[in-house]
């Protein structure tokens, strides 16, 4: 596993319980908003062997005050390694949740089958027909539908959630997003944040532009059991 750092705490991360979140490094996309640059360009420095150690002396320590495990990225299904470190943390007795962006439906069908992971998280970028643009590299959509499909119909604890950022996206594009993932539990439009981003002339490019979040939420909530705002 390649990993940069671990919170220790946090009550946000995995809904309703305390855990703990583990940091991985690499992504098959670019997107400008991103606001981990040095993990998806491979910039933060690795802790290597030495701080999955630690970590797991740390998760050993933490028994009984901690519930669960929380995997980012960067995108954590490109490391080699994950489904191992998810078994590991899994038979120390905690709930596991993946956060992911969707590009590696065979590896989310493997956590699946083997019963490694409890809550899904997947990124939902834009509608289909602007994604490349929004993440600034080739997408196989194929696999991001796959991806949708199997977390939907997994069984498990799932949301999923856009970043919303003015002058990416369009009103529009929500009722799109709607006609393809609705029906799912639940949908989260996150709040664009301008203060790091990948792409460092993002906050020019959208100084002055806003999107309603809350009219958004209003017209969607009809096609998800919840539609909620964080940021």
């Amino acid at each position: 596993m390649n990993i940069a750092s671990f919170q220790k705490f946090t009550m946000v991360d995995y809904p309703g319980h305390a855990a703990t979140t583990i940091f991985t490094v690499g992504c098959n996309f670019r997107c400008s908003f991103c606001h981990n640059p040095e993990l998806v360009l491979g910039t933060a420095s690795l802790g290597g062997d030495e701080m999955l150690k630690e970590f797991f002396k740390f998760l050993k320590l933490r028994k009984g005050k901690l519930d669960a495990v929380c995997i980012t990225g960067g995108e954590p299904t490109l490391q080699k390694d994950l489904l191992e470190f998810m078994a590991k943390v899994k038979k120390m007795g905690y709930l596991v949740k993946l956060d992911t962006n969707g590009m590696r439906p065979d590896v989310i069908k493997k956590a699946l089958d083997l019963k490694i992971v409890d809550y899904i998280a997947m990124d939902i970028k834009n509608s289909f027909k602007n994604y490349e643009k929004t993440v600034c590299a080739k997408v196989d959509l194929e696999r991001i539908k796959l991806s949708v499909e199997l977390i939907k119909n997994s069984g498990i604890d799932y949301d999923f959630r856009t970043t919303v950022v003015p002058g990416i996206h369009r009103e529009k594009d929500f009722d799109d997003i709607a006609l393809w993932i609705g029906g799912s539990k639940r949908y989260f439009l996150q709040r664009f944040r301008d203060m790091k981003t990948l792409d460092t002339t993002l906050k020019e490019r959208t100084r002055g532009k806003q999107l309603d979040l809350e009219k958004i939420q209003k017209k969607l909530k009809k096609h998800f059991g919840l539609v909620g705002i964080r940021g």
